[in-house]
């Protein structure tokens, strides 16, 4: 099972669908999806696709743990999670020029992960081989609360300077 979780942010993410909908087409996904789509409309129907608004924590939890992989917005909180289950996952992060948020702090923040192995993609592309070529599960340690705190401030401030 693939766990498709695209947050629950009541911006649009039509891009992830689309993409997931491609892949399924062509077979490039052939084992069951989950997808957890929040305010982003589920317009997809295909016999390996199951779709839900949302989930709970427990709920994502359990299902990102039976994950073969886990394809995820890049929230914080999400790959928090991912990170601390050890989990096979790759951020998608959402983009302000597709209006899926109000600014790239996602992108930054994949970006910003980067360097601890975690796996991020903007194109297709990169998300096709992804699915086909899995990331290794995460090993390791992301950030203590504190210390991404000072990450992320560090991180803004240098963002500042470069204005």
């Amino acid at each position: 099972m693939i766990v498709y979780t695209l947050g629950t942010i009541f911006f649009p993410f039509d891009r992830a669908v689309d993409w997931l909908q491609i892949l399924l087409e062509q077979e490039i996904i052939v084992e069951p999806v989950l997808l957890q789509h929040g305010a982003t409309s589920a317009r997809l129907n295909h016999p390996l696709l199951t779709s839900v608004p949302s989930l709970s924590r427990h709920e994502m939890y359990a299902a990102a743990q039976q994950a073969s992989l886990v394809i995820s917005h890049a929230g914080q909180g999400s790959t928090r999670m991912l990170a601390e289950m050890g989990a096979c996952f790759v951020l998608l992060p959402r983009l302000k020029r597709y209006g899926e948020h109000v600014d790239d702090h996602q992108l930054l923040f994949a970006r910003a992960v980067e360097k601890h192995g975690i796996q991020h993609c903007i194109e297709l592309q990169q998300l096709l081989e992804y699915v086909k070529e899995r990331p290794s599960p995460f090993q390791g340690k992301l950030f203590n609360a504190p210390s991404l705190v000072m990450h992320l401030i560090e991180r803004y401030r240098s963002l500042e300077l470069q204005k």
